[in-house]
């Protein structure tokens, strides 16, 4: 089905038993986000909450709660998209078989955008404070926009062709936010948007933003498609929709006219105000930081608007479904765009961004044993290659060892690596750079390191399921569990500060080296070692958001050599909570008791959740 309005797709989904309805009055504090949790943690529908307390709009969540309804969402569609990116990545294949390009030319015309003078969008105007005020987690600094599509255009290369179309959350109030004339917009590094900014700073000029909420669901997804700079996502939303995206443009603001709501703006030069904290999709608050401030212009809504919204907090959340669905749209491109690149992932429970894993060729000297060479290449090319350079710990290997290894079996990848890895060769660290806006394990704002792990050749070693029982830890060392095969996890003292922190990790190394422990390649110093090897999830997001390679990687016997750093025994990541590192995302627990109580027999989630 091809949408021309949210509304149409919320009955759609009702419909065909992706929706359920809470008539009862919902709480925006906290509580609705809770609700969602909650249904999507029991991979439940979409939900439809029919009365928002003091807002007079009805909002959605969990819209794409799962690959499966995502799927349906796009069903006309998402088929002759991914066969238009087939067509792109291989147009050999489809000139040997025309058949399968039926349908792509429809596709390839809804790309272009359709201006149009009126649409239902402009039929009502509103203000910022009758727009469901929905806060997520108990610090956040205030209630923000949790689905937007910041739309900008570049000020030297004006024009929707051009223009950007991403989703960077918006702060709707609080902090020093003016009421209804003002509003936060934060955006992370390596965005669109900061190019188009930097460009109006440059000119002297005041960045112009719409903001759209809702419409077809192609336009929400699009907003988080990872685009090449340059194109815009408006085209690719008129693609997935199936429907050219309308605009028109008032007050010198393009304006979506299928969205549900509209808010424009002007963001003049200079002007910041503290924006969050902000509860993220790495687990923890991103806290409150300077980020452009947007002065309110207009505030416009449908007649019969719905206010979509996610939550986003510790993977996994909705956000993965967007991120499984894009794998399945862009996936052949990815040997297209880095020739040798055979695959890759953002691993979605490490927080996206702190983990990259992937498989590349190995074919630079093919009649001599296989060692990194050319996956060393590819994984420059990878750190240079969108927002693939935002990864923080980078992990290749040769798929040559293994035709099957699939970067999304993640342990069945993580095995296979730490059986062939060479500690004294296989790392590669840049120790000041940049990294995720988010990320607060660096040493500052969008600062910190990042390290490449590079594996190929035979296996090397058997990896231990067990913890010895000969294993000697030092004072302060305890409860070693093992995390998967090979990883142990142990307790260490709790973090005080860097030089003690250092030093922690110095006097493991020290007591580990007299013990032959080639089937623990990796160790890892943690708060809780019983919840950091509970679950891969667990083991993911501890190891990779709570550690800086260049200051939490240490090694048994370690060396340097030619200013290359290496180790001949265990791999040791410090991976405990530090002071600098932003507090993890906590529920209300009063507020987790009463959503609870709306899944007893007759509640409105009762057999749900």
């Amino acid at each position: 089905m091809r949408y021309k309005s949210l509304k149409q797709c919320v009955d759609d989904l009702d419909r065909n038993g992706h929706l359920i309805r809470i008539e009862q009055e919902v709480d925006p504090y906290l509580e609705m986000a809770e609700i969602h949790r909650r249904v999507f943690q029991a991979n439940g529908p979409a939900v439809y909450y029919a009365n928002v307390k003091d807002s007079p709009f009805p909002a959605v969540s969990n819209l794409f709660g799962t690959l499966d309804r995502s799927r349906f969402l796009f069903r006309s569609t998402l088929r002759w998209v991914q066969r238009l990116v087939e067509a792109k990545a291989d147009p050999v294949a489809f000139l040997r078989a025309p058949w399968r390009a039926m349908g792509i030319a429809r596709i390839a015309f809804n790309t272009l955008p359709r201006k149009v003078r009126f649409g239902a969008v402009f039929k009502n105007s509103t203000t910022i404070d009758q727009l469901p005020q929905i806060q997520c987690w108990p610090d956040d600094g205030g209630p923000f926009v949790l689905l937007p599509q910041v739309y900008t255009e570049d000020p030297d290369q004006p024009g929707v062709m051009n223009a950007n179309l991403g989703m960077y959350r918006i702060q709707l109030s609080g902090n020093e936010y003016m009421q209804n004339e003002e509003v936060g917009l934060h955006y992370q590094i390596r965005r669109d948007i900061g190019i188009h900014h930097a460009n109006a700073l440059k000119r002297g000029e005041p960045l112009r933003v719409s903001i759209f909420i809702g419409g077809p669901p192609a336009h929400t997804f699009s907003a988080v498609m990872p685009l090449p700079e340059g194109l815009s996502e408006i085209i690719f939303a008129g693609g997935l929709a199936g429907r050219r995206f309308r605009y028109a443009r008032r007050n010198a603001h393009v304006i979506s006219t299928e969205a549900d709501f509209v808010i424009t703006g002007i963001v003049h030069p200079g002007e910041t105000k503290p924006e969050g904290p902000f509860g993220d999709h790495l687990g923890y608050y991103s806290l409150a930081h300077e980020f452009p401030v947007l002065q309110v212009e207009d505030v416009w809504h449908r007649r019969d608007a719905i206010y979509p919204f996610t939550v986003v907090g510790r993977p996994p959340q909705e956000d993965t479904a967007f991120g499984l669905l894009i794998h399945e749209i862009t996936g052949p491109m990815v040997p297209v765009e880095i020739p040798g690149l055979k695959s890759i992932n953002a691993v979605d429970a490490a927080g996206v961004h702190p983990l990259l894993i992937a498989i590349g060729s190995e074919r630079y000297v093919p009649y001599r044993e296989r060692q990194p060479q050319e996956i060393l290449t590819l994984a420059n090319a990878l750190l240079g290659f969108g927002a693939c350079s935002l990864a923080k710990y980078l992990f290749i290997c040769a798929g040559e060892d293994n035709p099957h290894l699939n970067t999304h079996d993640i342990g069945a990848y993580f095995i296979h690596v730490l059986e062939r890895v060479d500690w004294r060769r296989d790392l590669h660290f840049q120790t000041r750079t940049t990294i995720d806006t988010l990320d607060y394990s660096g040493t500052g704002f969008n600062e910190g390191s990042k390290v490449v792990i590079a594996a190929a050749g035979a296996k090397r070693r058997d990896l231990w399921r067990e913890i010895p029982g000969d294993l000697a830890l030092p004072d302060g060392f305890k409860n070693p569990a093992i995390a998967l095969p090979g990883i142990a996890a142990i307790e260490g003292p709790d973090f005080k500060d860097a030089d003690q922190g250092g030093k922690d990790a110095v006097h493991l190394a020290e007591a580990l080296v007299s013990q032959s422990l080639d089937g623990l390649p990796l160790v890892l110093i943690v708060d809780d070692s019983a919840f950091s090897s509970r679950t891969l999830n667990n083991f993911l997001w501890v190891a990779f958001t709570r550690s800086n390679p260049s200051h939490d990687i240490y090694g048994v016997d370690s060396f340097i050599e030619y200013k290359h750093w290496g180790c001949n025994g265990s791999l040791i990541v410090d991976a405990r909570h530090k002071p600098h590192h932003a507090p993890p995302l906590v529920e209300d627990p009063n507020i987790t008791k009463k959503v609870e109580a709306l899944g007893a027999s007759g509640g409105p989630l009762y057999g749900v959740i």
